[in-house]
C-alpha cells in the first residue's frame, strides 16, 4: 500500500541556545521528526546535534501531567493530584495572605530564559505592576546580566549592535570566553564557512581552555582566568599609542575618553601585560597587531566574560576598544554578545531582570515608572530594584521572603552555592513550581506543582542573540492538563480582581500589548520598538516571519534590518556613547594552600542546562555519558589520580565525585567540570554546589569561572556498570550515574565493601531471581571480577560487570547486543569473556552523535587508507556532515593518527 504524502511541517524555533535556529517539525503517528528550516535566516536549514535530536525529547516520559499539592510537613507522602481550580485558588490565596501580612517584598518569582516572551511579559506585569515588588529575577541573571549592564553603561540601552550577517563580512572574528563550536555550533559553522570562502579572514580565540573552538582557530590565546580586563585595557592603550583612535567619531559621539585612557594605560610594557595574562609576549603582540590592522573586526563574547565578579567591566573593556576605533555601527564590525538561552533577549525586552522595567525602560526612572503604570492601569508599581538571583535565595533562607514561584528553571542545580538553595527552599513557607517535568532537584521542594506546556505544545515568540524575533509554534496537543505559563499567571491575577487588566484568552493578545507598550510615548527615546507589529489578529500573529527589531510603525522606507548605531546616535540622554574606565582587579576569591586550583564550569556539546530535556535522548547522551573533571597531568600526578578513575573535587562550598579526564591540553592549575548533571542522573555531580557565590557588583552575575578548589583521588572498593531494559534501583550505592540508551538504561557504579555477594545481589538488582531464568555468569574471586547477563526469549535483558579496577569492557559493544533480536552463542561467549567475539564489533566512544559514528570506526577508516581528511571521513562515514560540531574532534583524531603512523 502506497504511503501518503508527508504532512506539511510546522515552522518553529529551537528551544536551546540563543542562536535561535528555525525548525521544521512534523508530528506523525506519535513520532516527531525535525529538520532545519531552510527559509529561516539564522540557520538556512542546518541544525546542531541538539536541535536534530529535538524529536527524541517530545515524549511523555517523566512529564508533570496534573496540578498537585504536597504537604511537606508529612515526609514521604506523595503529592496529591488536584484540579486546576484548587491549585490556583491555593496559589492566589496563599500569596495574597503573605502579601497582606508581610508586604509585597515577602514574595518573589524566579523565572527563566526558557519562557516565551509572552509568558515573561505577563509575569513581569503581574509582579511589578500589581503585586508592587520587583522581586522577579531570571536565570538569565546567571549568564547574560553582565552583558546587559555593560551595554547600558556604554550605549544607554541594552542593544546588541551586530547581526549574524556581519559575521560573514568580518575580516577578523575574536571569540572571547566562548566555546562557540559547542555552545553556538550553527554560528560557528557560519564563521568557518566564511573563512573557507575568504581565506584571509582570521579567527582568534581568547580562552583559558583548549576547546573544540580553539582547534579551529588561527590563533589561540590561553589567557589566565580573570585577566580579560588587563588584556583589553592593554589593547585600548596600544591602539591609542599607535594613533588608531577614531578621534572624529569619539569627539562627536563618545564621552569618557580621558578617564578611560587613564585607567587603561598604566605604562606597562607588552612583556608585563603578557606576564599578567599568562601569555607568551609573541602571541599577545600578534593579537594586538591583528586587531590594530583590521578594520572589520567583530569581538564575540559569552559566558567566559559574563560569568565573573568583574563581568561588567570585562564587557566594557571590550566595548571600549570598539568605541575608541569607531568600529561599531558599520557592516562586519562591532562587539557581539552571544546569548546563552533561547529567549534571554526576549526576557530583556519585557524587563525580565529584577532591576528592569518592560520595553527597555528603567525601574529607577520615575517618568518611566509612571508611563508603564498608566499603560498597565496598575494599582501600584515597584519603585526600586528587586532581589537578584543569588540575593533572592539568601533572603528566602533568612526568612525575609516567605514565598517563591519558580518557573521553567532548576535553581537547586544551576545556582552557585546550590546547597544554600536547597536549605532556602526547605525553609520557605510556600514554594510553587511550574515545570514540564515531575521530578527535578527543584520540584522535590514544591508545595504546589503546576504542569507547564513544553516545546511543541506552547505557542509564542522568542528573540535570539541578533534581536531576531521568531515564532515558536505548537504542533502537538498538550500532555495531560499542561497549560501555558502566561495562563497560570493570568488566572491568579483574575482571582485577585484584575480580570480587566489581564483579559488574555490567546497568546496573540499578549504580544499585541507588548508591541504597543514598546511604542507607547517612545518618540525615538528607546531603540527597542516593535510598534509596527501591534494590532495583529490571531492569523497575522501566526504568520509573523523572523525579523530583527526595531519594527517601527512609522518606518516608511526605512531598511527592514538596520545597522545599529550607523547614524552615531546612542541612547544616553545626550545621544552619546560612553567609554567606561575598567581598572583591572583580581577574582574575588584567590587560591590558597587548602584550595590551590581554579575550578571552571561550562557546557558540553550535546547537553543543555540541567538535562531535564536532553537527558531523555540516547543520541545526546552517547557523546559524553558521565560527569567528569578535566585536569592537567601535573595536577593529576600530585593527587595520584589515573585517567578514567574517580576524583573528588572540593571547594569551600561543597564537593562532588566525577570521572577524571587527564590531558595536557588542559591548563595546569585549573579544573573544568560541566554544569549539566543533577540528582536525577548522578549521585554526586551538582557542580553548582561547589561554585563560589560571589557576584559582580554591577550586574549581580555570579563567578562561575573562578572558584578555588582542590582535587583528590576517590578510591572505591569496586567499579561496575549495568545495562538494563528495565529500571534498576541503585540509590543505595556509594556513587552512580544514569545514562539514557537507545533500548536500555546504563548505570555507572562504584561502591564500598570488597566482600559484596555479587551473584545474589546481581540477580536481585536485575530482577532475575527465579532459579530457572536464562542467566549467564562469570566469577573470578581472585581478581574481584564479576560478569553476568540476563536473557529473556534469547534477547538480552540486562548485563552487569564489576571489577576492583575502573577499567571495564566497552559499553558501546554491549549496547550493540541490546539492538540485536537474539543473542547467539558467539555473543554469549563474548559477554562472559568480557570482549566481543567478532573483531570490529565495538564502535567505540561516540564522536559524531548525528550519525552515531564511534571512535573505533573513524580510526579504522583512517588506518585502512579510506580517509585522510575530515572531508574524506564525511564521504565514507557521514561524520561531520550535518551540524559540524564533531569536526574539531575529527581533526584531532586525524592529527593523532598521523603522529602514530611512521613517515616513510
Amino acid at each position: 500500500m502506497a504511503e501518503g504524502p508527508l504532512p506539511a511541517p510546522i515552522k518553529t524555533t529551537c528551544p536551546y541556545c540563543g542562536t535561535g535556529c528555525g525548525v521544521d517539525a512534523r508530528p506523525m503517528n506519535g513520532v516527531v521528526t525535525v529538520a532545519g528550516d531552510a527559509q529561516h535566516p539564522t540557520n538556512a536549514g542546518r541544525l546542531c546535534v541538539k536541535g536534530s535530536a529535538l524529536g527524541d525529547t517530545v515524549v511523555p516520559q517523566g512529564r508533570l501531567l496534573h496540578p498537585q499539592l504536597r504537604d511537606r510537613s508529612a515526609p514521604g507522602q506523595p503529592a496529591r493530584r488536584v484540579s486546576w481550580d484548587e491549585a490556583l485558588d491555593t496559589v492566589a490565596g496563599q500569596l495574597r495572605r503573605l502579601i497582606d501580612t508581610h508586604g509585597p517584598e515577602s514574595v518573589a518569582w524566579y523565572v527563566s530564559g526558557q519562557l516565551l516572551t509572552e509568558d515573561y511579559y505577563v509575569a513581569n506585569k503581574l509582579v511589578k505592576g500589581f503585586v508592587g515588588t520587583a522581586n522577579i529575577d531570571t536565570n538569565s541573571r546567571l549568564c547574560m546580566s553582565s552583558a546587559v549592564a555593560g551595554h547600558k553603561r556604554a550605549f544607554g540601552e541594552d542593544i546588541v549592535p551586530v547581526a549574524y550577517d556581519d559575521l560573514e563580512r568580518a575580516d577578523l572574528i575574536v571569540l572571547v570566553g566562548s566555546n562557540t563550536a559547542w555552545c553556538h555550533p550553527i554560528l560557528f559553522q557560519r564563521m568557518i564557512k566564511a573563512r573557507e570562502q575568504r581565506p584571509d579572514m582570521k579567527i582568534v580565540v581568547l580562552d583559558p581552555r583548549a576547546t573544540a573552538t580553539t582547534e579551529m582557530a588561527d590563533l589561540h590565546l590561553g589567557l589566565r582566568a580573570g585577566s580579560d580586563v588587563r588584556l583589553f585595557n592593554g589593547l585600548f592603550a596600544q591602539l591609542h599609542r599607535q594613533g588608531l583612535a577614531d578621534r572624529d567619531f569619539v569627539d562627536a559621539h563618545v564621552g569618557g575618553f580621558d578617564d578611560t585612557l587613564a585607567a587603561a594605560d598604566d605604562g606597562a610594557t607588552l612583556e608585563q601585560l603578557a606576564d599578567d595574562c599568562g601569555l607568551e609576549p609573541e602571541k599577545l603582540a600578534q593579537f594586538y597587531a591583528l586587531f590594530a590592522a583590521t578594520e572589520r573586526v567583530i569581538t564575540c563574547f559569552s559566558m567566559g566574560v559574563n560569568q565573573s565578579s568583574a563581568g561588567t567591566d570585562k564587557v566594557n573593556s571590550i566595548l571600549n576598544c570598539h568605541l575608541l576605533t569607531g568600529r561599531i555601527g558599520k557592516p562586519g564590525m562591532g562587539p557581539f554578545s552571544l546569548t546563552g538561552q533561547p529567549n534571554a533577549m526576549g526576557g530583556r525586552e519585557v524587563g525580565g531582570l529584577a532591576n528592569m522595567l518592560a520595553a527597555h525602560m528603567d525601574l529607577e526612572n520615575a517618568e518611566h515608572r509612571d508611563r508603564v503604570q498608566r499603560f498597565w492601569n496598575s494599582p501600584a508599581i515597584a519603585s526600586q530594584g528587586g532581589l537578584k538571583a543569588v540575593d533572592l535565595f539568601e533572603a528566602i533562607e533568612a526568612g525575609r521572603v516567605k514565598a517563591v514561584w519558580i518557573m521553567a528553571t532548576n535553581p537547586v542545580v544551576s545556582l552557585p552555592d546550590a546547597d544554600r538553595v536547597k536549605r532556602a527552599l526547605d525553609k520557605c513557607e510556600l514554594v510553587i513550581v511550574s515545570d514540564v517535568m515531575q521530578q527535578t532537584d527543584t520540584t522535590a521542594f514544591a508545595h504546589v506543582l503546576l504542569p507547564a506546556q513544553g516545546w511543541g505544545e506552547k505557542d509564542g515568540t522568542v528573540t535570539n542573540s541578533e534581536r531576531c524575533i521568531s515564532r515558536q509554534r505548537a504542533f502537538v496537543a498538550p500532555l495531560g492538563e499542561a497549560r501555558p505559563d502566561w495562563w497560570m499567571l493570568t488566572e491568579v491575577a483574575r482571582r485577585w480582581g484584575y480580570a480587566e487588566q489581564f483579559p488574555y484568552h490567546a497568546v496573540h493578545e499578549i504580544f499585541d500589548e507588548h508591541a504597543r507598550l514598546s511604542a507607547f510615548e517612545n518618540d525615538g527615546e528607546r531603540y527597542f520598538d516593535i510598534g509596527g507589529l501591534a494590532g495583529l489578529n490571531a492569523r497575522g500573529y501566526d504568520a509573523i516571519a523572523p525579523q530583527r527589531w526595531p519594527v517601527r510603525r512609522d518606518a516608511g522606507d526605512e531598511p527592514a534590518h538596520l545597522q545599529v548605531f550607523a547614524d552615531g546616535r546612542f541612547y544616553h540622554a545626550d545621544g552619546r556613547a560612553r567609554l567606561v574606565p575598567t581598572p583591572p582587579r583580581r577574582p574575588a576569591h584567590g587560591t590558597d594552600v587548602d584550595f590551590p586550583l581554579v575550578l571552571n564550569t561550562g557546557r558540553v556539546r550535546d547537553h543543555w542546562h540541567t538535562m531535564t530535556r536532553t537527558g531523555l535522548s540516547a543520541r545526546l547522551s552517547s557523546h559524553i555519558a558521565e560527569p567528569y573533571v578535566d585536569l592537567h597531568p601535573r595536577d593529576a600526578r600530585r593527587a595520584n589520580i589515573e585517567n578514567g578513575a574517580l576524583a573528588r573535587v572540593s571547594t569551600r562550598w561543597g564537593n562532588l565525585v566525577v570521572r577524571a579526564r587527564i590531558s595536557d591540553e588542559h591548563t595546569a592549575g585549573t579544573l573544568f567540570v560541566p554544569i549539566h548533571w543533577n540528582a536525577q542522573f548522578s549521585s554526586d555531580a551538582r557542580v553548582g554546589a561547589l561554585v563560589n557565590p560571589v557576584v559582580d557588583p554591577v550586574s549581580g552575575e555570579p563567578e562561575f569561572k573562578h572558584t578555588p578548589a582542590r582535587v583528590q583521588a576517590f578510591i572505591p572498593a569496586w567499579h561496575g556498570f549495568i545495562l538494563s531494559r528495565k529500571p534498576v534501583s541503585i540509590a543505595h550505592l556509594a556513587w552512580w550515574t544514569r545514562v539514557t540508551g537507545a533500548s536500555f538504561t546504563r548505570y555507572e557504579l562504584a561502591g564500598e565493601g570488597s566482600s559484596v555477594a555479587w551473584p545474589e545481589l546481581a540477580r536481585l538488582m536485575l530482577g532475575a531471581t527465579d532459579a530457572d531464568v536464562d542467566w549467564l555468569e562469570y566469577v573470578d574471586a581472585a581478581t574481584g571480577s564479576y560478569r553476568a547477563g540476563y536473557v529473556v526469549d534469547d534477547r538480552l535483558e540486562a548485563v552487569i560487570f564489576v571489577s576492583r579496577q575502573p577499567s571495564l569492557p566497552s559499553r558501546a559493544w554491549l549496547a550493540g547486543l541490546f539492538a540485536a533480536e537474539r543473542l547467539d552463542d558467539e555473543d554469549r561467549f563474548g559477554l562472559l569473556a568480557g570482549q566481543p567475539a567478532v573483531a570490529g564489533a565495538d564502535e567505540g566512544a561516540t564522536i559524531c552523535s548525528c550519525f552515531g559514528v564511534g571512535l573505533n570506526r573513524i580510526v579504522g577508516a583512517i588506518e585502512s587508507g579510506k580517509a585522510s581528511s575530515v572531508q574524506a571521513l564525511g564521504e565514507v562515514l557521514k561524520c561531520g556532515t550535518n551540524c559540524g560540531s564533531c569536526v574539531p574532534e575529527l581533526k584531532k583524531i586525524l592529527a593523532r593518527a598521523r603522529i602514530a603512523t611512521p613517515q616513510r
